[in-house]
């Protein structure tokens, strides 16, 4: 008997981390990390933009931890709001809220903290009242507009609930310039159409929990042919714009090459998929599809960071 005390004593301080870190890694999970660091990969390259050359290490450490701090209490409000369908859904069910790991009442407190500090400091510690402002817009854009208004009532509910997505670029040029001008809003278009052609080849691949959750998510409700063909204008409409942030912001045929070939070839592949759908084949590689609008984004993105230090020899002006 006493060795088995001894025992038990010596594993008590061994567990005890193992359950705070594993209770940290819970609510870190809320906060999908993953889609986090994709909006920031658009707000780094929004602010050397901005601020023509690299802004000040503290202005960009600190706009990147606020735009955490703001996504992620947006994410975790949703993570809270939609606990049911993601019990539903195949894909979704180990998350934290459904497995318990978090508790619904930790989880509202932990939104509500992360969406405060997110606002206070932006305000405060970047000085940025607009970027702020524009942080709660996006917040509430994210869990009202979609997650609460849009997801479970119409297909269009990643079109328009996308735009949250989109805040980052807005936040960014913000934070660095505090004013808005028209190239953060052609940055923020380019979001805006690419985030159907990105998301919808996924909802593709999980139609059937969408189905089952009762999501209407245009490929739950619309032929595949159907969406093929929208994905294909939100793609020729987003290369477009991005085509023409070049002379609205002033930037360098550089850019103008990188991001014409980066399109040709997001658009080629949304072509191939219309293709496919047409000939009625099975498999139509979406996800495929989907790993390229990543790959096209971050393109872009980098040639938007480079311009700003290319010689204004190549400039389009």
């Amino acid at each position: 008997m006493p060795i088995a005390t001894t025992e038990a004593h010596a594993a008590a301080p061994v567990a005890a981390p193992r359950r705070v870190l594993a209770t940290v890694g819970a609510y870190v999970a809320l906060t999908k990390p993953r889609i986090i660091e994709l909006l920031l990969v658009t707000t780094i390259p929004t602010m050397v933009l901005a601020a023509d050359g690299w802004p000040s290490l503290g202005l960009l450490a600190g706009t990147l931890i606020g735009g955490s701090l703001s996504a992620g209490g947006a994410q975790v409000f949703n993570s809270y709001l939609d606990r049911d369908i993601d019990a539903v859904m195949k894909r979704t069910r180990r998350r934290p809220l459904v497995t318990g790991a978090v508790s619904e009442r930790g989880a509202l407190v932990f939104a509500w903290a992360l969406s405060i500090l997110s606002t206070l400091w932006f305000w405060f510690v970047v000085g940025s009242p607009l970027a702020a402002v524009l942080s709660v817009l996006a917040i509430l854009g994210y869990v009202v507009g979609y997650t609460m208004i849009l997801k479970r009532r119409t297909a269009q509910n990643i079109v328009w609930g996308g735009i949250a997505g989109c805040m980052p670029v807005l936040i960014g040029w913000a934070a660095v310039t505090n004013e808005l001008a028209w190239t953060p809003f052609l940055l923020f278009l380019i979001i805006f159409f690419w985030t159907p052609p990105h998301y919808w080849p996924l909802s593709m691949k999980f139609r059937g929990d969408y189905e089952q959750a009762r999501v209407p998510m245009l490929p739950v409700v619309a032929p595949v042919r159907k969406v093929a063909v929208e994905m294909l204008g939100y793609a020729a409409a987003m290369v477009t714009v991005s085509l023409a942030l070049a002379w609205v912001a002033g930037m360098t045929w550089v850019y103008v090459g990188v991001a014409a070939a980066a399109g040709a070839w997001f658009l080629a592949g949304c072509v191939r998929m219309y293709r496919r759908s047409r000939a009625g084949e099975s498999k139509l590689h979406e996800m495929r599809l989907f790993r390229d609008s990543i790959t096209y984004l971050s393109i872009v993105f980098a040639a938007v960071m480079v311009d700003p230090f290319l010689t204004d020899v190549l400039s389009v002006r």
